[in-house]
């Protein structure tokens, strides 16, 4: 389904900007040396974090996106280890400085638990996580991700996943965002960032 939305635009589908939630919160990298990026589809969000100094490991199961990715490091002259896989075919055996989770609401809640279980394990000690994404009211809104609430975040859910982690920023809020034709218009957000 991705490979077909992203081979299907002749540019980048969620525009070549990072998540705001990356620049309005540039201290998430302090201290970071390495970074995956899960699911990071055509790469803006690795190739911004590569632009500050870190060492980005990103994956997405779409080749075309991850082509666009690898072309959009190029461009900007940042290293970016782009490989092409889905969620169950990656090797989660690394262990990553900061673990960004950025619109990844493609999973159902039973996918979600080992979803995030996944990112856990991949945080090293003392290790940052963030997940930036939708809340339910985004379904009504209609202005990106998918139509379901059951695949939505809230603030409850985030916190009991993550239980034993340090809550360091866990935040629900509507703005507008314009992120290519893929997300566009008002939105019901939340961030999480939490340490290991």
């Amino acid at each position: 389904m991705w490979e077909e939305r992203y081979s299907g635009t002749g540019d980048y589908l969620f525009g070549t900007a990072p998540a705001a939630v990356l620049t309005e919160n540039p201290w998430l990298a302090d201290g970071a040396k390495t970074a995956l990026c899960v699911a990071d589809g055509e790469g803006r969000n690795g190739c911004w974090l590569a632009g500050q100094g870190l060492s980005v490991t990103t994956f997405d199961p779409a080749p075309t996106a991850v082509a666009r990715a690898r072309a959009l490091a190029a461009e900007r002259g940042v290293r970016l280890d782009a490989h092409v896989s889905d969620w169950d075919g990656w090797d989660w055996s690394g262990r990553y400085d900061l673990v960004v989770g950025i619109f990844i609401q493609f999973a159902d809640p039973e996918f979600r638990r080992r979803q995030f279980a996944d990112l856990r394990r991949a945080l090293a000690p003392g290790g940052r996580l963030l997940l930036h994404g939708y809340r339910p009211p985004q379904v009504e809104l209609g202005t990106g991700g998918p139509p379901d609430p059951a695949h939505m975040y809230d603030e409850a859910l985030l916190r009991a996943a993550f239980t034993g982690l340090q809550i360091e920023r866990l935040a629900s809020y509507e703005r507008d965002v314009q992120e290519g034709r893929g997300h566009s218009g008002r939105s019901a957000l939340i961030d999480l960032i939490a340490r290991a």
